[in-house]
């Protein structure tokens, strides 16, 4: 297993628990998210690869892992994801540089072998 995996394997517990509080809020989200992330103008790749690149820019372990996976599932390639992740480098300048690479080896954890 790996790192990011792990990563998502960590917060499902506390997840649950935390929902177990607050249902509503996590419906609503759910709601957004589903809604945000569905085919529109920009396809659901598109909007993993955006997601993915926020993700790095605020600096969330979670968040590049689980859009790192969905990336992987909306069929982006490494290309795809590693010029996403050149943008969120030029947007946080040095603290991309860190999280860029851990989201990319997030993402060629579960895309598999090319």
């Amino acid at each position: 297993m790996g790192k990011a995996t792990e990563t998502l394997e960590a917060l499902q517990a506390p997840t649950r628990e935390l929902r177990t509080h607050i249902p509503s809020v996590f419906e609503a989200y759910g709601s957004m998210s589903k809604a945000a992330m569905s085919d529109g103008a920009l396809d659901a790749k598109t909007k993993e690869l955006i997601a993915l690149a926020i993700s790095v820019v605020r600096q969330c372990d979670g968040c590049m892992a689980s859009h790192a996976r969905m990336a992987a599932r909306r069929g982006a390639t490494a290309e795809e994801v590693a010029e996403a992740l050149g943008v969120a480098i030029m947007m946080s300048g040095g603290p991309g540089v860190v999280h860029a690479p851990r989201a990319f080896e997030d993402f060629l954890e579960f895309a598999g072998p090319s």
